[in-house]
């Protein structure tokens, strides 16, 4: 079956759309997904991808209802509705472009609230999530059902919604001899720890905290630009030390996993509070501070939680949009030459880096199709196996 995944990210710079190809291995075991060793394994190729970026009045708004404290209703509605038509568009463009039909769609929608962790509403204990982008329009207008909204499935089994993209890495980077850390880094950073010869109960995940997002938030404040392309600003700068150690004083960067971050804890207000401890330095330096605090967070992250024991992994996978970042690839070197990792790039594995996010949620989308769970309650603290996601159909 072949399937479109669609994914909008936290730093809501526009639309990933992956095609791949996904079925049952026939006749073989394979990795036991479902978390039962032995099940038969999935077939995944990887067959196409293509990014479109939002149009800057789109990007203004849904920056603008992220995390808001006071927002219409009236447009949070019409958000909706538009970002499903974007949608539909750009998985139309895809097909198009690389003749090929999905007959099956995952989309993630884009996340303009998570709080994955319960608090207090109304004489309610909630934990609570918002992805935006309306299934049923997409499904009328791409002529094929839709699996959407993802999250809630896996925090009414009293997960935390985050992370799902384990469920692809467990399938995609699970080896017999070799232990792998696979790190996203797109607005937030997050991490799936696969020991050598893992079952789906041993696989460890967790956000590590900001990815790109505060880089391109004092980017975006310095300079104009909405990211530090190539990390050519941060490359002309140094490290703040003093700064770079006071914000790593956060508590997130200490709690135990299972964890889950977002705009939340990384957004606005953050980014706000990070720009005043650096006072009146240079530039450069704030945005190379910016930056060294994702590859140093990421480090930490591995010493506090991961890598405790010697040679138990060997090879550091990175995908997302920091993979595209050299000043920030040569900072996490640096990091993680002391642990023993060597760093490789998703695109080795046969999956570019801009696609993974949404590759993954066509895999997610196909569990959904068969009525099969794809969280893995190791990573998102749920108590149970969880089948993920709404459908609509055409």
């Amino acid at each position: 079956m072949i399937v479109a995944g669609v994914m909008s990210g936290t730093s809501a710079d526009g639309i990933n759309v992956a095609l791949v190809r996904i079925g049952a291995r026939a006749g073989r075991a394979g990795p036991a997904l479902s978390g039962a060793e032995g099940t038969p394994g999935l077939h995944f190729k990887f067959l196409a991808h293509a990014e479109f970026p939002y149009p800057r009045n789109v990007r203004s708004a849904v920056l603008a209802a992220m995390n808001a404290g006071h927002a219409s209703v009236a447009d949070l509605a019409r958000l909706n509705f538009l970002l499903a038509e974007l949608y539909a568009d750009a998985i139309l463009a895809t097909q198009r472009r690389f003749r090929i039909k999905a007959g099956l769609i995952g989309c993630h929608g884009q996340t303009l609230y998570h709080q994955g962790e319960p608090a207090r509403f109304l004489g309610r204990q909630l934990a609570v999530t918002w992805q935006t982008g309306e299934g049923a329009v997409i499904a009328a207008r791409v002529g094929v059902p839709v699996v959407s909204d993802f999250r809630p499935a896996d925090m009414a089994a009293e997960g935390r919604g985050a992370p799902l993209v384990p469920f692809l890495d467990y399938l995609l980077y699970r080896d017999q001899r070799v232990g792998r850390v696979v790190q996203n880094i797109g607005g937030i950073a997050n991490l799936t720890a696969i020991p050598a010869g893992a079952s789906a109960a041993q696989v460890k995940a967790f956000d590590t905290g900001p990815g790109n997002m505060l880089i391109d938030a004092v980017t975006e404040c310095l300079f104009g630009k909405p990211y530090d392309r190539d990390g050519r600003i941060a490359a002309q700068g140094a490290v703040i030390e003093p700064v770079l150690t006071g914000v790593l004083r956060n508590p997130f960067f200490g709690r135990k996993p299972p964890k889950t971050a977002g705009r939340e804890e990384f957004g606005r207000e953050f980014a706000t509070a990070f720009l005043k401890r650096c006072a009146r330095a240079d530039q450069h330096d704030i945005v190379a501070t910016a930056t060294a605090l994702t590859a140093r967070s990421i480090a930490d992250a591995l010493r506090r939680f991961v890598v405790r024991r010697p040679h138990k992994y060997a090879e550091f996978v990175v995908s997302g949009g920091g993979a595209k970042n050299p000043t920030l690839l040569a900072m996490l070197a640096s990091e993680l030459r002391l642990l023993g990792l060597k760093i490789r790039s998703s695109d080795e594995f046969g999956l570019p880096s801009a696609a993974k996010e949404a590759a993954a949620f066509a895999l997610l989308a196909y569990q959904t199709w068969n009525r099969q769970p794809s969280n893995v309650p190791s990573a998102t603290g749920a108590r149970r196996a969880a089948i993920l996601g709404k459908i609509s159909y055409a």
